[in-house]
């Protein structure tokens, strides 16, 4: 278990189901189920946000339980695909926003030490996930700035 900045563990999650095809009646066609991957992209939703719909509002009215197991590809790989995937990964995305609204806190309560060691252990996790993904999906000479990440995320 990885334990990057504390002494206790994670707590685990649920598991998805063990099967390797979508169930009888979730038998959506897979370019519907690409078409509104890409269109829920376009509005501005992130890869997860996109299984959630699936899942809960379905395409034609059918939900999709798993992406993968319908179409065989990923949502990110079916937005790799049609040109439509994001700047940054979602997961990066995601620190950067906390990153941000951490800085403004800090500018407007300079004595929270405990905020303070937040958002440097936030900064430490883009630095090491901008390492992960430098070269593939982010350019060699990516750096994280505030001034980056704050263009980034209005």
């Amino acid at each position: 278990m990885a334990r990057m900045h504390t002494r206790r563990r994670g707590s685990s999650g649920s598991d998805k189901p063990a099967t390797d095809e979508p169930p009888e009646w979730s038998d959506v066609d897979e370019d519907a189920i690409e078409e509104r991957v890409v269109e829920l992209a376009e509005q501005g939703h992130d890869p997860s946000q996109i299984g959630m719909k699936l899942r809960d509002e379905g395409v034609q009215g059918t939900p999709i339980p798993d992406v993968k197991l319908a179409t065989g590809k990923k949502v990110t790989e079916i937005l790799e695909e049609h040109d439509a995937s994001p700047e940054v990964p979602e997961d990066l995305y995601n620190l950067l926003e906390r990153a941000v609204r951490l800085r403004e806190h800090m500018d407007e309560n300079p004595g929270d030490a405990q905020n303070k060691r937040a958002l440097q252990n936030t900064e430490s996790k883009i630095r090491r996930l901008a390492n992960y993904y430098r070269g593939d999906e982010l350019d060699t000479d990516f750096t994280y700035t505030y001034e980056f990440a704050k263009e980034l995320t209005e």
